[in-house]
């Protein structure tokens, strides 16, 4: 169940918090999840803040973790929750550039030097990705509900081809260089 954060975000508005508590409240349970609420672009305090808030289990619960927040919070967070949202944002906000390649590297490097195994990693507008090298667990898109009528495509044929499309299961480090060093 996703908060909404993004749409509030590129629309200009807040959150409605109040509105998605509720319906976690009437809707969350197995095997559904919800993403905690995030501040987009906002700093590590804002996202305890917001953390605090949460009144649901945690096994039903995803923080987001923003790729220009610290990777100490990253792995605060995978320490904390069963699942954790990658969330593309400041500096690293377009998905695909090598800039953020260069992040995610970081992020999967880090995550398998310090985890015996990965964590449920969820991307966040990520599905596009979905067949790279990035082991995500989960990922999402508004593409379907973009663009199936436009591109004259039933939403369930759509959403088939996205499901055949399986990611990485491990992740293959890059044998170029040691992205974490001096970090």
């Amino acid at each position: 169940m996703d908060n909404g954060a993004f749409t509030a975000y590129t629309k200009g508005k807040p959150m409605d918090k109040k509105g998605f508590y509720g319906w976690c409240d009437e809707y969350l349970c197995h095997p559904n999840w919800a993403v905690i609420p995030d501040v987009i672009g906002g700093s590590v305090n804002e996202q305890r803040d917001y953390a605090k808030d949460w009144s649901f289990p945690k096994e039903l619960s995803a923080p987001v973790w923003h790729l220009n927040l610290s990777l100490d919070w990253l792995l605060e967070l995978t320490d904390n929750y069963p699942k954790v949202c990658l969330g593309s944002s400041g500096e690293f906000w377009q998905i695909g550039t090598r800039k953020w390649e260069q992040r995610m590297e970081q992020v999967f490097e880090l995550l398998t030097r310090t985890r015996r195994h990965l964590p449920w990693i969820h991307g966040m507008r990520m599905l596009g990705q979905s067949n790279g090298k990035w082991p995500l667990a989960s990922a999402d898109s508004s593409n379907i509900a973009r663009h199936h009528s436009e591109l004259n495509l039933s939403p369930e044929i759509m959403a088939n081809r996205i499901d055949a499309i399986q990611p990485e299961k491990k992740w293959k480090p890059s044998p170029q260089i040691d992205l974490l060093e001096g970090l």
